[in-house]
């Protein structure tokens, strides 16, 4: 490549001159069509008219571009699609290239992942390292298209690679902290592990200098010992594989500094005490067809020569990482009483465990890698396009979904499901269909009904129970972890609370125009912020729930804004249906009326009131509100008292008839000692009532007494005062009230 530029050093003419001959090799394909040659004048007269534009730590651009996709093309295999774009979306970007001229010659493929890397480019264009309010722009450029991920991470490797002794501490460290942050945790999920080891220790290095050359030193100090004792315990294991004219070879791997130092922060111990330093690695020269049978066979020659911990078996064979991620991992006692972990894998997993998923695509007939991180990026693309969450919970998600472990539960009809480990039924629910989880109201692991929260272990059968009338609460958001729930319950909290402020606006604006007062935004809003609302939606949240009185909140209006409301109230027409007729001094002060509450009643619009949960028998009495109809509250209400004195004239007296609804949501409280079993003797007992359901349980401790709070789903009063009488039974338990 001729270019004369004089921003090129000769220790940089040099580099270029040995990275075109590398790329050219590795890159076979870009010989067809005459690529290579095109991609060079087009770099050479992007050069030549604009420039070099180095970046803040005073990198050459182009042969910085070169170092990324030779870094993509061996180590991470990405094709020709991705490596003509890395090298020609910086002469796109200075303007010398435009990308109509790129789709003209290299097609709309090379285009589409140009514009995505461009994206992103603008994103670091003012920092070095991107802030979480630019977190979600990021992401979308990374959802358009895979092979723009797998890029940039080449891209932030060969950045990490390139700027230990340029820029400032303060650049490096902010763009460590990122690397640690957002691209190790992504090449973790895409498979990449070998990327992802190296992004954390070099991340380490810049952010913890003394901790990670303190581990270097240890580990060449020890290095001798560590290798003759791999020898000595791989020794017998070969002879023996050997024998069974198994094709194979073994590789001792030391772990990662970062790995280490992670291990010593979490157990607090010095270098000296983490024993597990290395694993042992066995791969197999095997046939498509009997992979899984002779990482099997070596994994009973292993346990028969030396003793395994069953606790530490992690069958990935079976079920593959979403990642793509397929091997068989051991642990077993080894000489001097030392623990080794075995993996034991083939060439095909040995390469897709090195590259990732990337590597899926160089293996016809093998499912799924491609497939399963389209659905991820779906879930991605699903939560930035909803807006109902902020940036900070999408950052803080984002790291859950990509390090998060797996488990694997079943449908009653045998359909297998993969979710993080600590996943709920919620989550489950969730994520066979959003209608599901949000109707969702419990379910049945392994046949026994168990509240929503219940967290799921690999192999469980799980069964979802949903009611019509069940919809998303707040309280959910803490009983799920995947991004998929917690962005549809958000979306769903959103929606309602949005209709919810809609619907009370138009109420205020109603009761307005009937009492004849003119109003402007300004005055409104002033008494708003007066009354303590910072924002608007909650003050209009407030009527909806009858926290405010829309009359009292007018009357405070019409005084503070100093009109007069006397001649406009004698004129306010009374909507019938919201009158209720008052009773006069002579009469008693009891309404004759009656509403008889039936499942089959008609023409009456009620609801149970939130704050007391009547059920079917309890003692009932009517309320008339503003613009919800009739709410249905106990005798003993909390409410009653203060409902009854300031506006009886709006209570009217209630009963049941016929059978209710089918169930009522009914929340008790239980004191008791706090004894081992003593929750368990509980939800027993829940769980063996016919047609009661425990859909939450809360439950803390203090000074040997625990205090719980039991949500369950009930048909009528005699039930529930059956189940409290069981309950009060259970020894430890104190009391158990509603």
């Amino acid at each position: 490549m001729n270019i004369n530029n004089t921003l090129f050093t000769d220790e940089e003419k040099d580099m270029l001159k040995s990275l075109l001959t590398a790329l050219n090799e590795l890159a076979g394909d870009l010989g067809k069509n005459d690529d290579f040659h095109k991609v060079k004048q087009m770099i050479i007269h992007s050069a030549e008219h604009q420039g070099l534009q180095r970046n803040a730590f005073g990198l050459n651009p182009i042969i910085f571009d070169l170092q990324t996709a030779i870094i993509a093309a061996d180590e991470i295999k990405v094709g020709r699609a991705g490596i003509i774009s890395i090298l020609l979306h910086s002469c796109v970007a200075n303007g010398t290239l435009s990308i109509e001229e790129v789709e003209k010659e290299f097609g709309d493929e090379i285009a589409k992942i140009i514009r995505g890397l461009l994206k992103v480019n603008q994103l670091y264009a003012r920092q070095t390292a991107i802030e979480t309010d630019n977190f979600r722009s990021l992401l979308l450029s990374f959802a358009e298209d895979m092979r723009v991920v797998f890029i940039i991470i080449a891209d932030r490797v060969n950045l990490m690679r390139q700027i230990k002794d340029k820029g400032s501490d303060d650049d490096r460290r902010k763009v460590a902290l990122e690397a640690s942050q957002l691209y190790a945790p992504l090449a973790h999920k895409l498979g990449l592990y070998v990327i992802k080891s190296e992004l954390e220790d070099l991340s380490l290095k810049y952010l913890e200098h003394d901790a990670y050359y303190m581990i270097k030193d240890k580990l060449n100090e020890t290095k001798r010992a560590r290798d003759a004792y791999i020898a000595r315990f791989i020794g017998p294991i070969q002879e023996k594989l050997e024998h069974e004219g198994l094709k194979f070879h073994i590789k001792g791997r030391t772990k990662s500094i970062h790995s280490i130092w992670q291990k010593m922060q979490k157990q607090k111990c010095a270098f000296e005490n983490v024993y597990d330093l290395f694993a042992i690695r066995i791969i197999l020269d095997s046939p498509l067809e009997k992979e899984k049978q002779q990482c099997w066979q070596v994994y009973s020659i292993v346990s028969d020569m030396y003793m395994p911990n069953p606790k530490r078996l992690r069958d990935w064979l079976s079920v593959p990482k979403s990642n793509g991620y397929e091997s068989l991992h051991t642990t077993v006692m080894g000489p001097e009483g030392r623990w080794v972990e075995i993996q034991i894998r083939t060439e095909r997993m040995d390469d897709i465990a090195e590259h990732g998923l990337a590597a899926h695509w160089r293996y016809k007939g093998v499912k799924g890698g491609s497939a399963r991180l389209e659905e991820w990026l779906a879930d991605i693309r699903s939560s930035l396009e909803s807006g109902a969450t902020s940036d900070e919970q999408l950052v803080d998600q984002f790291k859950v979904d990509l390090y998060s472990d797996e488990v694997f539960v079943f449908t009653p009809k045998g359909d297998l499901f993969k979710l993080p480990k600590g996943a709920t039924v919620l989550d489950f629910a969730f994520q066979i269909h959003t209608g599901v989880g949000s109707r969702c109201t419990g379910g049945k692991v392994n046949g026994k009904n168990v509240p929503m929260r219940t967290r799921l272990n690999s192999g469980d059968q799980v069964e979802i129970l949903t009611s019509p009338h069940q919809t998303p609460k707040r309280d959910w958001l803490k009983m799920v972890i995947t991004s998929k729930a917690k962005t549809k319950i958000r979306q769903s909290l959103h929606e309602e609370d949005a209709r919810a402020a809609s619907f009370a606006k138009e109420t205020l604006e109603r009761k307005f125009r009937n009492k004849k007062i003119e109003y402007d935004e300004a005055s409104l809003n002033r008494l708003i912020v007066k009354m303590g609302y910072k924002y608007i939606n909650e003050f209009y949240k407030a009527i909806q729930e009858e926290v405010i009185d829309v009359n009292e909140f007018i009357e405070r209006y019409v005084e503070a804004t100093g009109q007069s409301n006397e001649t406009n109230e004698e004129a306010t027409t009374v909507s019938a249906e919201n009158f209720v007729q008052q009773p006069s001094e002579n009469e008693e002060h009891e309404i004759k009326d009656e509403l008889i509450i039936d499942q089959n009643v008609k023409g009456v619009e009620y609801s149970l009131a939130k704050c007391c949960s009547p059920i079917y028998g309890d003692p009932i009495f009517g309320f008339v509100t503003l613009n919800r109809g009739i709410k249905i509250h106990r005798q003993n209400c909390p409410n009653a008292a203060h409902l009854k004195d300031a506006k009886g004239y709006r209570v009217i007296r209630a009963k049941w008839a016929g059978k209710g609804n089918s169930q009522y949501a009914i929340t008790l409280h239980v004191v008791g000692k706090d004894d081992i079993g003593i929750v368990n003797n509980i939800t027993s007992i829940i769980n063996k009532e016919k047609n009661v359901l425990l859909r939450s349980i809360s439950i803390s401790s203090k000074d040997g007494l625990f205090q719980g709070t039991l949500t369950v789903q009930i048909d009528e009063i005699k039930q529930l005062e059956a189940l409290v009488k069981k309950l009060s039974t259970v020894k430890g338990v104190k009391s158990v009230t509603r």
